[in-house]
Order: structure tokens, then C-alpha cells, then sequence
């Protein structure tokens, strides 16, 4: 009962807006009905007075019109309907996406995105259909019902009787199937999003399924979610199947005895063959009602599972401001970070008391073996995480207490994997960054050793560059990010290993552009290569979450062991590239 209740609430939280277009919808609907159940009465009346040797044509004139005016009302009804459900389904999508785009990377973590995906897609068009068949067509439904069967029962309220015995048996039935419906449901939604998320996962590394001859496993993996897929859908199709039977042999039974009981009635006089006519014709009137009805509830029995499933997404914590507080003066170092420890999972911290202070201009390096906890402390400026303990400052203001878009503003984050959106590099370089002039776009191509690359584009800035930037080259889309980086003018600029992809002559033109803006703002740069390490003003090595050493590369090679074990196992692999 708590959860019927429940659902009902969530289907009502939706038609929040919306109502006035659910209640012409509604009306629409029930002027229908009401058109439907006048045309007994006249039919009767026809019957009767062609029984009588007389040809009703201003009986039949009026039939045509109410036919007319029920389909034309019914067909507006419906469209109103439709309406109304895209309209609101548009409105959960926005919402449900607008919601993914600001879920806390934390808890984004702890999901696969192709099933987010399916949520945001395939099960938004289920609850499409339960608004469109449980609000405006089960209201008239209700409606329509009860009329049909005041009509039945002021025509003859004996053979009224007989029907009813008739259809509450195929009733009690469905009401049996439509409880599994929910369940079935359920199951269909959770393995179409499986579905996604394993197509998602495999599309997403193509190209390391295809090196790795995996195409096979991936197949398999695939096909035998689909077939939970399949499994799901034709349990819920073996219950659609038996319900329509069910109510369609109520309709074929009743119809069956009111011709029995009405003809006999007839013969002995005790009604008109008018009168048995109007009832078998309202009759068939009251097979549409009960088949809205049970749609509704069908809907609603399929659609709460979907709703249950984008409810659980939008329960997900998303990122949220700071209540305001007093206007800020920038002052001291760009970033600080004060004892600050944090991990993963609570019992294996990542970070442990890690003190580290950046200035407002120059170039630090971070170095350490990986899983010291260098990017983990990008992760923590950026603020995708926050700190178990201690405290991130952002020129003096702790970054909890800033609101995202400025902290975000102010510092800009380069991922090692570089990844670049569909649309053309044009797109991509002005990503995030406002109005940009044609000379800073061009001033800062050149700066990231681009002017070449876009000259050998078929378009230029306007070639399309792919699908997560495919159609460039590893080196491409790392400048490509770093230029789109610099576009932006933060104050901070986090660097996740930027010559990972480079050959020497970019590398060099890269050092360059790190010199140049570490001379207005302040980089911090994850190296692994010591030939980037060498150009940095600051060199910290982290190591096990602890900062165990701090100085310029010269001096670390003098005096701190573990830094030379570091730069003499790096140096080979600088060689060999």
C-alpha cells in the first residue's frame, strides 16, 4: 500500500505545470464520451421508428453528426494527450541531464555511464507513455465507465446484471496480471540499461577491443545481456498476451448473453427491439473505458519501475554553491594546501598530510612514482573531491567556500588523456572560454605549435575533429587541450604529464609556452619526463601520499638520493623515445 502510494506521489510531483493541459485533455475526452453515449438513445429511437415502416431521417442526420463530432473530439483529445506527454518528458530529460551534468564526481564514479545514458533516454520514453495513457485517457476512462453504466442501467437494468458478472471475472484477472506487470517492468528497464552500458563500455575502447582480439568476448558479453533483454520483454509480452484475451472474451461473452437474454426478452415482450439495439450499442461503449482503464494502470504498473530508476538519479548529491559570503580580496600564495590527507576509500588514504604552497606566478613540478597522489591532488584544486582533512586555499579562501564556476574560472585543468568533444577544433579551442578574438586564437595556435596543423586541415579551425577527437593525432589533442586551456586565462593551470604524447620539437615549443605563462600565472605540471622537470622554477617529489622532497632539480639531484634514483630511471626512457 506504502509503495502504491508512493508511486502515486511520483506521478503527481510530475504533472506539476502541467495540469491545466491534463484537464482539457480530460475534458476533451470526456465530451467524447458523452457524444458516444447519446448515440444509443437515437439509435433506438431509429430502430423503433423503422420497425414502424418509417424512414427516421432526421434521426439518422443527427447519428452522422455526433459520429463525426465524437471522432473529431476524440481525435483532438488524443493529440492533447501526446502533447502534453512530450512536453513533460522534455521537461524530466532536461532535468534529469541538467542533474548528471552537476552530480558529485564522487558518487559519479560509482555508476557506469552507459546505464546513466539508457536512464536519461529509454526510460524516459516509458514514463512518455505512462503520462500519455494514465492521466488524461485513465481519468476519462473513470469517467466514461461510470456514465456507460448508468446508461446500461436506465435501458435495462436485468441485462446490466449479466454483464457485470461477466466482466468483473475478466477484471479480477487482469488486476492478477498487472501486479507481475510491475516486476517484469522493472527487469526490462535494468537490463536495457545494462545494455547500453556494456555497448557503451565496448564502443568506448574500440580500438583496445580490436588489438586485443576481444571482438568475440565483447559479442558475447553483449548478446548475453540482450538476451536478458529479451527474456524481460517477452515475460511482460506473455502477460499482454493473455490479458487482451481475457477482456476480449468478457466483450465476446457479454455480447453472447445479452443477445440470448434480449432476444428472449424481446419475443415475450418485455422490451422493444430498439431498446435491446441501444443496449448492445452502448454496450460496446463500455469495452473502450475499461480498456483505457486498464492501460492507465498498465502504464502506470510499467512506468513506475522507469520512474523509480530516474528518481534514484536525481536522488544523487550534486555539486552545490556555497551560501555567499563576504566578497573575497585575493591575497598570498595562488594554492595552498594545509595537512591535507585523503583517500578513495576510507581506509587506504591516497594523500597524508600533504602541505604544499604554490605562488602566483612560476612553473612547479610534481614527480613521483605512480599512485604517489598527483593527480589526486588535481582532482582536490579542481574540487571534484574534498579532502578528508585539512584544507585546500585558493589565494587564501578555503576552495570549499567558492563557488564552483569561479574556482574553476580561476584554475584550468589539462587531463592527460586530453579528451576533446565532437564538433570541429574551432569548437573545441573556444570550449569554456567566452569571446575570444581572432588575433588571441591565432597568437595562442602558434604558442602550442598548432598554426601548422590547422593549416593542413581540410577546413582549418572548421574540421570536424571526431569523436572524442579521433580523427587528430595523441600530440594533436594534447595541444589542442592546452591551447583550449590557455584560451580561458586562469590563474592556475594544472598540467597532467603534457609532453606524454609530444615528439622533441613540440616538447621544446611546449617549454617555451610553459616559460612564457609561468611568467603571468602559475603552472603546476605532473612530469614524468626530466627533460620537463629540468625547466621547472620548483620541484616537489611525492611519495607513498607524503611530500618527501622540495627544491629546484639541481639542487634535489645534489642532495636528496631518492630524486636521483628517480631522474636516472627516468632518463633511459627519455632516451628511447
Amino acid at each position: 500500500m506504502r509503495a502504491d502510494l508512493a508511486r502515486w506521489r511520483d506521478v503527481r510531483r510530475l504533472t506539476v505545470g502541467h495540469r491545466r493541459a491534463i484537464a482539457v485533455a480530460a475534458t476533451l475526452s470526456l465530451a467524447g464520451s458523452a457524444l458516444a453515449l447519446a448515440q444509443p438513445i437515437l439509435a433506438r429511437d431509429a430502430v423503433d421508428t423503422a420497425a414502424a415502416g418509417t424512414v427516421p431521417w432526421p434521426v439518422l442526420g443527427a447519428l452522422v453528426l455526433l459520429f463525426t463530432a465524437q471522432a473529431g473530439t476524440m481525435a483532438l483529445a488524443r493529440y492533447v494527450q501526446a502533447r502534453t506527454g512530450e512536453t513533460m518528458m522534455l521537461r524530466l530529460r532536461r532535468a534529469l541531464i541538467d542533474h548528471l551534468l552537476r552530480v558529485r564526481i564522487r558518487d559519479l564514479d560509482r555508476h557506469r555511464v552507459g546505464d546513466l545514458i539508457a536512464r536519461a533516454g529509454g526510460d524516459t520514453a516509458v514514463v512518455r507513455t505512462l503520462i500519455a495513457q494514465s492521466l488524461g485517457s485513465g481519468i476519462a476512462g473513470v469517467a466514461g465507465l461510470a456514465g456507460t453504466v448508468a446508461l446500461l442501467a436506465w435501458l435495462d437494468p436485468w441485462l446490466l446484471i449479466a454483464v457485470s458478472v461477466m466482466f468483473a471475472i475478466a477484471v479480477a484477472a487482469l488486476l492478477a496480471i498487472v501486479r507481475r506487470l510491475r516486476t517484469a517492468s522493472r527487469g526490462a528497464q535494468e537490463a536495457e540499461g545494462a545494455l547500453v552500458a556494456d555497448l557503451e563500455r565496448a564502443l568506448g575502447a574500440i580500438r583496445t577491443v580490436r588489438a586485443g582480439r576481444a571482438e568475440a568476448c565483447e559479442s558475447a558479453r553483449a548478446a548475453g545481456v540482450a538476451r536478458r533483454v529479451r527474456d524481460a520483454n517477452v515475460r511482460m509480452a506473455r502477460l499482454a498476451a493473455v490479458s487482451g484475451p481475457a477482456n476480449d472474451l468478457a466483450v465476446s461473452g457479454a455480447f453472447l448473453v445479452v443477445l440470448l437474454i434480449g432476444a428472449t426478452r424481446v419475443a415475450a415482450g418485455q422490451t422493444s427491439l430498439g431498446q435491446l439495439v441501444a443496449f448492445t450499442l452502448a454496450m460496446t461503449y463500455l469495452a473502450a473505458p475499461i480498456g483505457e482503464i486498464f492501460l492507465a494502470v498498465t502504464a502506470i504498473q510499467q512506468g513506475s519501475g522507469a520512474l523509480h530508476r530516474i528518481n534514484e538519479v536525481l536522488a544523487l548529491p550534486r555539486e552545490t554553491d556555497p551560501v555567499p559570503a563576504r566578497p573575497h580580496t585575493p591575497a598570498g600564495p595562488v594554492l595552498e594546501l594545509r595537512d591535507v590527507w585523503f583517500g578513495y576509500h576510507p581506509d587506504r588514504p591516497v594523500l597524508r598530510g600533504v602541505d604544499l604552497v604554490v605562488p602566483a606566478r612560476g612553473h612547479l613540478a610534481l614527480v613521483g612514482p605512480s599512485g604517489a597522489g598527483k593527480s589526486t591532488i588535481f582532482a582536490l584544486v579542481e574540487r571534484f573531491y574534498d579532502p578528508d582533512r585539512g584544507t585546500v586555499l585558493l589565494h587564501g579562501q578555503s576552495v570549499a567556500s567558492v563557488p564552483y564556476g569561479r574556482l574553476r574560472a580561476t584554475v584550468g585543468l589539462v587531463e592527460q588523456d586530453c579528451p576533446l568533444l565532437h564538433g570541429t577544433l574551432r569548437d573545441n579551442l573556444l570550449y569554456g572560454s567566452g569571446p575570444v578574438g581572432d588575433d588571441e586564437l591565432h597568437r595562442m595556435l602558434a604558442l602550442t605549435s598548432l598554426t601548422g596543423v590547422v593549416a593542413a586541415l581540410p577546413r582549418g579551425l572548421d574540421t570536424d575533429v571526431g569523436e572524442h577527437g579521433r580523427l587528430l593525432s595523441g600530440g594533436q589533442r594534447q595541444r589542442v587541450a592546452i591551447a583550449r586551456c590557455l584560451l580561458s586565462r586562469p590563474r592556475l593551470i594544472l598540467l597532467d604529464e603534457p609532453t606524454a604524447h609530444l615528439d622533441p620539437d613540440s616538447e621544446r615549443a611546449l617549454a617555451d609556452t610553459i616559460r612564457d605563462v609561468s611568467r603571468v600565472c602559475a603552472l603546476i605540471v605532473i612530469a614524468h619526463r626530466f627533460s620537463t622537470v629540468r625547466g621547472a622554477d620548483r620541484v616537489v617529489v611525492l611519495d607513498g601520499g607524503r611530500v618527501v622532497a622540495d627544491g629546484t632539480h639541481a639542487e634535489l639531484l645534489r642532495r636528496d638520493a631518492y630524486y636521483r634514483r628517480l631522474a636516472a630511471s627516468a632518463e633511459p626512457l627519455r632516451v628511447s623515445r
